[in-house]
């Protein structure tokens, strides 16, 4: 038997637990046992010096994103049972179970379901408090000054852990314009949209699609990089309705100077920040749709979801879909 000291954080448990799953401890031969910290960190920031050495560096495991969010949401509950649970849940998808998380008759997952909706959470910013950007934009300024303007935007808690923010590119007269989710990591770092490996993937498709970069203006709905960070990378997480309505000023700015005759709606994310919250991507993909943000808009795939798909025939399935629907946009251009 195994037993198992580690601080009360996700972190703690996160490092000890790859160990374990490394070395091919089963759960059931640990016993896990919290300790108290003078200070507890925040759940994706590295451990203090206190953690026992089950916490030292082991080799990466990947799991799926749902379980991270499951074991984030789980890890601040008063449950000392929770660490056993979650390595028992880890334990099985490090051994190949890739569609655990999908049953709902699994004991374990009940459990940590149940931990992760009783457990304290931050309280929501009322929206009544959330400024947006509106406050922010400079009337009568052209997208340059645009841009400097919304180097200072402090319209929702995003500016606060973003490197900088992410602003549209493109010439004001463009005729057709890109509108994406938010940066990535790398638009995050290097201050520019599409940038990264999403960011290759559209200019290939563009190139194909004879709309060259150059004479497209591309921005996202939203202007900082939304992400959980972990000691390896930082992790992308969708925008919610409360940024994507407080960046919408921004947004709404650019196309009023543009005025483009095509926009092109990437991803479901953006389609929903254009077309309302209830509009379906599959269902509408690859039709010119009524809108008042352009005499023509299209909706498709955003490119992150071809290097997101399992297979290389379902990566040419979706790449093809992108590249046919920006074929259809750059058709109705003179």
């Amino acid at each position: 038997m195994r037993e198992v000291t580690i601080e009360p954080t996700l972190e703690s448990w996160r490092a000890a637990a790859r160990r374990l799953v490394s070395e091919g401890v089963q759960p059931a031969d640990v016993i896990w046992r919290e300790e108290s910290a003078p200070a507890v960190p925040g759940l994706f920031e590295p451990a203090s010096p206190g953690v026992t050495s089950e916490s030292a560096e082991a080799p990466e495991l990947r799991v799926p994103r749902a379980f991270v969010a499951l074991a984030n949401a789980v890890a601040s509950a008063a449950e000392p049972d929770r660490w056993r649970l979650l390595y028992s849940v880890l334990w099985r998808i490090s051994q190949g179970d890739r569609d655990l998380l999908l049953r709902r008759d699994d004991r374990d997952l009940q459990r940590l379901r149940a931990l992760a909706d009783a457990a304290p959470r931050e309280p929501a910013l009322p929206e009544a408090e959330v400024p947006g950007a509106a406050p922010f934009v400079p009337k009568g300024a052209d997208l340059d000054e645009l841009a400097r303007a919304a180097e200072g935007c402090r319209g929702c808690e995003l500016y606060k852990h973003a490197t900088q923010t992410v602003f549209g590119k493109g010439p004001a007269t463009a005729r057709a314009v890109l509108v994406g989710e938010q940066p990535g990591d790398q638009e995050d770092l290097r201050g520019a949209p599409f940038v990264g490996p999403a960011g290759e993937v559209l200019d290939r498709a563009l190139v194909e699609a004879g709309l060259p970069r150059g004479d497209v203006y591309v921005t996202n709905a939203v202007k900082h990089f939304k992400f959980v960070r972990t000691p390896k990378r930082r992790i992308h997480q969708t925008p919610g309705p409360v940024e994507i309505g407080a960046c919408r000023p921004w947004l709404e700015a650019e196309l009023a100077i543009v005025r483009p005759r095509v926009l092109v709606c990437l991803g479901a994310t953006a389609s929903k920040a254009l077309l309302g919250p209830d509009f379906r991507l599959l269902k509408n993909r690859g039709r010119f749709l009524e809108s008042h943000w352009a005499p023509k808009v299209l909706a498709t795939y955003h490119p992150s979801a071809v290097l997101r798909a399992d297979t290389e025939a379902a990566k040419q399935q979706v790449y093809g879909a992108l590249l046919s629907d920006l074929r259809l946009a750059a058709g109705e251009l003179p």
